[in-house]
C-alpha cells in the first residue's frame, strides 16, 4: 500500500491549528474536482458546506475558468462566464470536508472558525480497459482516478464578543 503525502509543505502548517483530510483514487472527474477546489479555497467551513449542498441541489453553479470549452454561459457568475453543476464531484468533496471537520473536532478546534487554506485535486492512476471491436481491433477505454486534499485552519476570532 502506498504512503500518501500532501502537496502542501508540512513546515507551513501548525499542527495545533490545522486539520487535514484527503480522498484518494476517487472515481470523479479531475477537471470538475479542480474547479470545485478552486472555488471553495479561502471559504469558511460552514459556508463551503452550504455551497456544496447547493451545488448538489443544483441551486448554485460552479464557475469553470480553465475547463470551459463546452460549458454553457450562465448569468450571475462572478469572474467567469461559464459554469456547471458537477454533482458527483461535489458529493465526494463534501464527504472529504466533513472528514476534515471531524478531524478538527477530534483535535479540539472550533468548527465555526475553520477556513479552507488548501484544497487541491489532481489526477491519480489510470484504470486501463479495452473494448473489443470488429476485425480483431480494440478501442482503449481509460479512466483517470482523482486525488483530493483539503486542509483547514482555525482563524483567530474575537472571543470577547458574542
Amino acid at each position: 500500500m502506498p504512503e500518501w503525502g500532501y502537496s502542501i509543505p508540512e513546515e507551513s502548517l501548525d499542527p495545533e491549528k490545522t486539520a487535514k483530510a484527503s480522498g484518494r483514487e476517487l472515481r470523479i472527474s479531475c477537471k470538475s474536482a479542480r474547479e470545485i477546489c478552486n472555488t471553495i479555497k479561502g471559504m469558511l467551513l460552514p459556508q463551503a458546506k452550504k455551497y456544496l449542498k447547493d451545488v448538489i441541489a443544483k441551486k448554485k453553479l460552479v464557475p469553470f475558468k480553465r475547463y470551459n470549452k463546452k460549458a454553457a454561459h450562465h448569468g450571475g457568475l462572478e469572474k467567469a462566464y461559464s459554469g456547471k453543476y458537477p454533482v458527483k464531484a461535489a458529493r465526494h468533496i463534501l464527504k472529504i470536508l466533513e472528514s476534515a471537520e471531524a478531524n478538527a473536532e477530534n483535535k479540539g478546534l472550533d468548527t465555526e472558525r475553520l477556513k479552507i487554506i488548501h484544497a487541491s485535486a489532481y489526477p491519480g492512476t489510470k484504470i486501463k480497459r479495452y473494448m473489443p471491436r470488429a476485425f480483431g481491433r480494440a478501442t482503449p477505454k481509460f479512466e483517470t482516478l482523482c486525488h483530493v486534499e483539503i486542509v483547514l485552519e482555525e482563524i483567530p476570532g474575537s472571543e470577547g464578543s458574542a
